[in-house]
């Protein structure tokens, strides 16, 4: 078929018509889908890093160490400098990445931990973003950090759109680096060499593997990668040819002691850590390393001019196992840190190349947010964005062409903490914290044109934007289903 391509192109379309429907059913579905991968729709593949600060990449401005691969991806294409996550937390970014519904609306808005294993899980009937790519005509696979269903229920990744699964379903498992066991789909695969003290397999090098398998074994029809990375989250821990390029380097180091044997060990409580600044810099290490192999990866198989790449990461930087962002200035000077609703809680670095479709080079400040990716990748492979969601399609921003719609605002909302809620609308960010102990707490103002960093709340000065945004994030959200994502009397 991929000889006859030049010579139907100069075809009648109703006449290609005709031959696309015997080809169908002569030769089945996977004709039709790689017609459709020559028709001008990508490959995609998101990156989506686990706790990485908007100052952790050079590109973004990191001083103590380098990410020349990941560099390498802004300079083929366009690095966004507001974007937001979806939350501030690991599993309600997720689910507003794969609904498009911010956390206001979205089914998971908060970490709600089931034991033994995995967390709260969306209801069997939620549409993501990767049933959409699959009603395209795509293979979907997921590596890395599910978090968003316990095995077992409705919500597993294969019952969520994916057609492949490898990594952990528990965001709790992916404390660990050296896991007792990863899940292969909808199988436990013991990882025999991590038993007792032992550390034989480290995880992200299987990720990685069955990330690069994939990619190889779809590299004739178009394909959806969610490559949900755990680095540089928690545990700090790499492999010792990595940790010995940076020990001595960020003195003084600091250390962590945590849990190194007994019945928690390897069971979510982080291990200790004695020299965890050059653990953090080994992890964005191997994590950038990871992005420059898979990007070599989609050159040798010559698709890497037909893939879409999306670099971001799922909130701020954490204070946990050890890491120490303001050390690094993980968060670029910015307010706050992971849990916080302040900037640096949830504005992240994203990066898009898509060859001879976005311009090399570039840098936007389109305001955009996790849920703005289902509109735009629903636009670029020609399926009906779904009905009631909250994103806005960043297409013509990523090609350069025609009107970008604007958002109203952006939603965020934090159930731990005693309850934290913000609304970005313009240049104006309204904070609120204590929401679930105090249904009148104060609202505090940022004009983040002049104010990034957030240090001058000016609501006293502004009256009226403090009280109608008040107003709005009043109304940005509905009520949900499960109580423990709701905050008690006003908000």
């Amino acid at each position: 078929m991929n000889k006859l391509r030049p010579a139907m192109n100069k075809l009648p379309s109703s006449l290609i018509l005709v031959l696309a429907f015997f080809a169908s059913a002569i030769f089945g579905p996977a004709v039709l889908c790689d017609s459709a991968h020559a028709a001008d729709r990508p490959n995609v593949i998101y990156i989506l890093a686990d706790d990485l600060g908007y100052g952790d990449l050079s590109c973004y401005g990191q001083k103590r160490f380098e990410t020349p691969n990941i560099d390498a991806l802004a300079k083929r294409g366009m690095k966004f400098t507001q974007h937001y996550s979806g939350s501030t937390v690991c599993a309600p970014s997720r689910c507003a990445l794969l609904t498009g519904k911010h956390p206001g609306h979205a089914a998971v808005r908060g970490n709600a931990e089931i034991m033994p294993e995995g967390q709260q899980p969306m209801p069997a009937d939620t549409f993501t973003m990767a049933h959409m790519f699959q009603n395209a005509g795509y293979t979907t696979g997921l590596f890395g950090k599910w978090g968003l269903g316990a095995p077992g229920s409705v919500s597993e990744p294969l019952k969520m759109g994916f057609d492949r699964f490898y990594g952990y379903n528990c965001q709790r498992q992916a404390h660990h680096y050296y896991p007792y066991f990863l899940w292969n789909d909808n199988q436990r695969e013991m990882l025999w060499g991590n038993f007792g003290l032992e550390t034989e397999d480290y995880a992200p090098h299987l990720i990685q593997e069955q990330t690069l398998d994939f990619v190889e074994a779809n590299k004739d029809h178009p394909f959806f990668c969610f490559y949900a990375l755990v680095q540089p989250h928690a545990e700090m821990f790499a492999p010792e040819e990595v940790m010995a390029k940076y020990r001595g380097k960020f003195l003084p180091e600091k250390g962590y002691e945590g849990v190194d044997s007994g019945p928690r060990f390897r069971k979510s409580a982080y291990g200790s850590q004695s020299e965890a600044h050059a653990a953090f810099a080994a992890m964005v290490e191997i994590m950038d390393d990871d992005v420059g192999e898979l990007v070599a990866k989609l050159e040798e198989l010559g698709i890497a001019d037909d893939t879409l790449i999306i670099f971001t990461s799922d909130n701020g930087p954490h204070t946990e196992g050890g890491h120490d962002p303001r050390y690094f200035n993980s968060n670029g000077s910015q307010r706050g840190f992971k849990r916080d609703l302040y900037e640096g809680g949830i504005h992240v670095p994203m990066i898009a190349t898509w060859p001879g479709k976005i311009p090399a080079g570039t840098t936007s400040d389109h305001l955009s947010a996790f849920w703005d990716v289902l509109p735009t990748v629903a636009e670029i492979t020609s399926q009906p964005k779904p009905e009631n969601i909250d994103g806005v399609s960043f297409l013509p921003t990523l090609l350069n062409q025609g009107e970008q719609a604007e958002h109203d605002y952006l939603y965020w909302e934090f159930h731990e903490w005693k309850g934290r809620v913000a609304i970005r609308r313009g240049k104006w960010k309204a904070v609120r914290y204590n929401v679930a102990v105090n249904p009148d707490s104060p609202v505090e103002l940022y004009d983040l044109s002049t104010d990034p960093a957030e240090k001058n709340n000016v609501a006293s000065q502004y009256p009226e934007i403090a009280a109608e945004l008040t107003e709005l994030i009043k109304s940005a959200r509905t009520e949900s289903p499960i109580p423990k994502f709701n905050f008690p009397g006003k908000r």
